[in-house]
């Protein structure tokens, strides 16, 4: 270490209980500005100190991070994080890149080998459950089963006999064989919704096992085990990670959106891709802008009505109108000490949602109780009960003025709020037979209702909250209506455990809220279908059906394309919309339902208090349950451990698999490459404002009338055995054909909205994919007009990957969104943005131009470029340093790796 640029910062950390340890001490450094830090930037100086190589890291990062006042939105430095965070989805694309880079290096004669993630990653398999067993009020089955070909077994088909509901106690309701209509056994739906999940993903899951025996430094949390963010709070996350000799800050970052949950545990870390984790699991350190950091101050006390979503939802609108976007986020003052570490996780978990990159609550004693298993402190006094939506979570609604809200929305245009329906419409009610009995769907009608594994299940007030609030539903006698789709995806079984402890569970399944698994379900689209009844009722009126779920992501039609409006509630209220059966109602005034004696039953009546909940809380969480989950994590499932796969360095390919291909990222790898100029492309899309990675990135079920679909159906697989696009994003036939398949897609040059695009040589309206490959087969290059925010929301790899494998060479755009631009550099796509002022509108672009962009052969960042369609327009390349325009002119991070070890 004598060679280290900042070996005389080594000190040791002494103690009578532990052997001695080494860290890089900032403090030594004797500068006044590292006491005037805030802590988020401490924890990237001692990153930047400790890997200083003078290549990647340099001692100019270090002077920059110090002289951050200064630096802030200015200078360029670079992090190395100390682990990688890949969920299933995400994380099998850059696991079949890796592999198919062992591939390309080995046909060069180079060791496939050496191909290995160089920071430790740890890869969770969470994202493959689909619903396919789940229990609706009165034991009635709601699931769906695709794929199921033959009769029900013995243990599929239990003779438990069905049981009478009484007022109070809770007997057994069986769930029933949606095939057979006999009934299963309740502890068996989680067990057939895992062999389903089995069974349907077995080639993925072979896969994930082969890495883990393949490649060194990665960990593959099997299925069924926990959810990402629910195993990085319960089982990864260290504060202090070990390595290299050295103690140091843990940091991480991750390819899901949830990575950004763990800053409230004052371990830094934030989602960027899979493209980048990629980069990051190969060396690569992650580059960023030296970000501003805004401080947080909570004051006042806490409403003993608030949950944690309604803090998240209040601060997510105060930081979204303060503009925060790219900025770090620090939480400071009195009201800090007022928030547990579940509800501080919870806040961190939302900050996509207003921009910021990450929510810091810095380490203090209630961040070490935590640690410590011991009870905390709950949800401040202005913060009224709020659901979010109808299809945006920055548009929060208070539960008062939900009814208002909802009637508001059908009357304005459509947009962000809006649907746009009649006067004389909106009282529309449509009767149709659900098992025998006539119900009534109307504008409002609740058809999901789900607690799924996403920001409020690693919370155990809001939970335990949802619990309590259904006890004392089921004992006033009040039911929930059995085609509503109901499901509860815990966090972990961590979470089932206390719901079982603490004897809630059995009155959260009598309401039809069945724990049918582990993973993500309804806020990813892996929900089962509706009944047919209801679908037919719902497009029969045109209805405005609404999905309620305590998650944080509800694009419209993501739960389901029938599914207009959708709202993030707490899980107690995702329980009393379900009673309620409407969103188009006043909580605060109008009952739920009627008792047993026609007595009306507000939401006030079974609202637990807020000491019932603590009461519950600390008597519930203790530390068993997490040597429990410890002791899950280490042992597996039995079916994981039947799982077999190929003990080799090279990935066996199957041609005939449809969920895992070798990809074309490495079809032309040569050791020598430079960037060439962009002649007579042609515009795929012309796209306006706020373009998510939702409308460009497949993702939900696989619509019957799509690309994929029809490439599947080449294959010889029916529409049952589709699967989901999460599933299959290890074949990049089927995710390049998904891409932009959103049925929300506007696009300006066939008018209307769809995932269809216009073929301009032709003057055909085809879908996106099939007009890219008519565009490829003729040697036409590709590029996208938009507007602002170009790429936001969620990050998503192949958001950026599926474009470049269109053949689309550049976006230019008023905005983007800042990870998903480095997700195109990431591919090797130029990111262009429109000078000050200007945008398609005021240059005349029609969209059916032909764009040659003078690329030079010396680029560098931020460099303007000069765009020709007969008259010429300067755009700005948005790299943002050297590294970036590396990245470009070798094609993107994966072929710069490859390149660099065939040097």
């Amino acid at each position: 270490c004598t060679e280290h640029p900042f070996g005389h910062l080594i000190d040791t950390l002494r103690s009578e209980q532990y052997e001695e340890r080494r860290y890089f001490n900032p403090q030594k450094l004797s500068d006044v500005r590292y006491e005037n830090l805030p802590f988020c930037m401490r924890v990237l100086l001692e990153s930047a100190i400790r890997k200083c190589d003078g290549f990647y890291i340099k001692t100019d990062d270090v002077s920059s991070i110090l002289d951050w006042q200064m630096q802030q939105n200015q200078a360029e430095v670079a992090f190395s994080p100390a682990r990688v965070l890949l969920q299933d989805f995400t994380g099998i694309p850059a696991m079949v890149d890796l592999a198919a880079m062992r591939d390309a290096l080995a046909k060069q004669g180079v060791d496939p080998n050496l191909v290995n993630p160089r920071c430790h990653t740890d890869l969770i398999v969470d994202h493959s459950l689909q619903i396919d067993y789940s229990k609706c009020s009165g034991g009635h089955c709601a699931g769906q089963r695709p794929g199921h070909r033959g009769g029900c077994s013995k243990a599929s088909c239990s003779d438990a006999p069905s049981g009478r509901s009484a007022a109070v106690q809770i007997e057994n309701t069986p769930l029933l064989c949606p095939f057979h209509l006999q009934p299963v056994s309740e502890p068996e739906t989680m067990i057939r919704n895992q062999e389903m999940e089995l069974i349907r993903n077995k080639e993925r899951l072979q896969f994930f096992k082969w890495c883990s025996k393949a490649f060194k430094n990665i960990n593959v949390v099997p299925p069924d085990i926990n959810t990402v963010h629910q195993v990085n709070l319960e089982y990864l996350c260290q504060v202090v990670q070990e390595g290299e000799g050295f103690i140091y800050p843990d940091s991480v970052v991750g390819t899901d959106s949830h990575t950004t949950m763990i800053n409230g545990l004052g371990i830094l870390g934030w989602g960027v891709g899979g493209i980048e984790s990629e980069a990051v699991m190969l060396g690569q350190p992650v580059s960023l802008t030296l970000p501003q950091v805004i401080g947080c101050k909570l004051v006042g006390t806490i409403n003993p009505l608030a949950t944690s979503i309604d803090i998240v939802l209040g601060i997510t609108k105060h930081l979204r109108q303060a503009g925060i976007g790219g900025k770090f986020v620090e939480f400071f003052g009195p009201g800090v000490q007022q928030l547990s570490a579940p509800d501080r996780t919870t806040i961190a978990n939302m900050c996509p949602e207003y921009n910021a990159t990450v929510s810091f609550f810095p380490v203090d004693d209630i961040t070490l109780q935590h640690f410590k298993h011991t009870s905390t402190d709950h949800p401040l006094s202005h913060v009224m009960r709020l659901v979010s939506g109808p299809k945006r979570p920055q548009d929060r609604v208070a539960v008062t003025c939900m009814k208002e809200d909802f009637i508001n929305c059908l009357n304005e245009k459509v947009g962000f709020k809006g649907f746009h329906v009649s006067k004389e419409k909106q009282a529309t009610q449509v009767p149709f037979l659900h098992e025998g009995a006539e119900y009534n769907l109307a504008h409002g009608s609740v058809v999901i209702a789900a607690v799924i594994s996403c920001t409020n299940n690693c919370n155990p007030s809001v939970m335990l909250a949802a619990g309590l609030l259904a006890k004392k539903a089921v004992e006033a006698g009040l039911t929930v209506k059995p085609y509503i789709r109901t499901s509860l995806v815990p966090g972990s079984g961590t979470v089932t455990h206390y719901l079982n402890t603490t004897g809630v569970l059995p009155y959260l399944r009598k309401l039809g809220f069945e724990v049918v698994g582990y993973g993500c379900a309804t806020c990813v689209g892996n929900t089962a279908p509706l009944p047919e009844s209801v679908v037919d009722a719902i497009k029969q009126g045109d209805l405005v059906a609404c999905g309620v779920l305590s998650g944080n992501r509800h694009l419209e039609g993501r739960l389901c394309d029938c599914v207009r409006a959708n709202y993030l509630a707490s899980p107690p209220l995702v329980v009393a919309y379900a009673i309620a059966g409407t969103v188009s109602i006043n909580l605060e005034t109008e009952p739920l339902g009627v008792n047993s004696e026609g007595k009306d039953v507000y939401l006030r009546d079974i609202w637990p208090s807020k000491e019932e909940v603590n009461h519950t809380e600390e008597n519930i969480v203790i530390a068993s349950m997490f040597k429990e989950l410890r002791s899950r994590m280490e042992k597996g499932s039995t079916f994981w451990n039947r799982i077999e796969s190929a003990e080799s360095a090279l990935f066996p390919w199957d041609p005939k698999s449809t969920y895992i291909r070798c990809p074309a990222f490495f079809s032309k790898l040569v050791k020598v490459c430079a960037p060439q100029s962009i002649e007579g492309a042609y515009p795929l899309l012309f796209l306006g404002d706020k373009v998510t990675t939702d409308h460009i990135s497949p993702a939900g079920s696989i619509a019957r009338v799509s690309a994929a679909a029809r490439y599947l159906q080449s294959k010889r697989l029916t529409p049952r055995e589709f699967n989901s696009y999460g599933a299959r994003r290890g074949n990049d036939a089927v995710m390049t054909r998904g891409t932009f398949a959103s049925i929300k897609l506007q696009n300006r040059l066939i008018g209307k909205t769809g995932p269809k695009t216009l073929h301009i040589p032709s003057g055909q309206t085809l879908d996106v994919f099939e007009a890219a490959e008519r565009y490829q087969r003729d040697g036409v290059p590709l590029i996208i007009l938009a507007g602002k925010e170009y790429g936001s929301g969620s990050s998503r790899d192949w958001a950026a990957k599926g474009p470049y494998l269109m053949g689309v060479r550049a976006v230019i755009a008023e905005s983007f969104e800042k990870i998903h631009r480095n997700h195109l550099v990431g591919m090797g796509i130029a990111p262009l943005q429109f000078l000050p002022g200007q945008n398609a509108d005021s240059l005349e672009l029609c969209g059916k131009e032909r764009f040659t962009i003078n690329i030079p052969q010396e680029l560098t960042p931020r460099q303007q470029l000069t765009t020709s369609t007969g008259k010429s327009f300067s755009v700005t390349a948005l790299f943002e340093n050297d590294m970036d325009v590396a990245f470009f002119r070798h094609g993107g991070i994966l072929k710069y790796v490859a390149r660099s070890l065939l040097l």
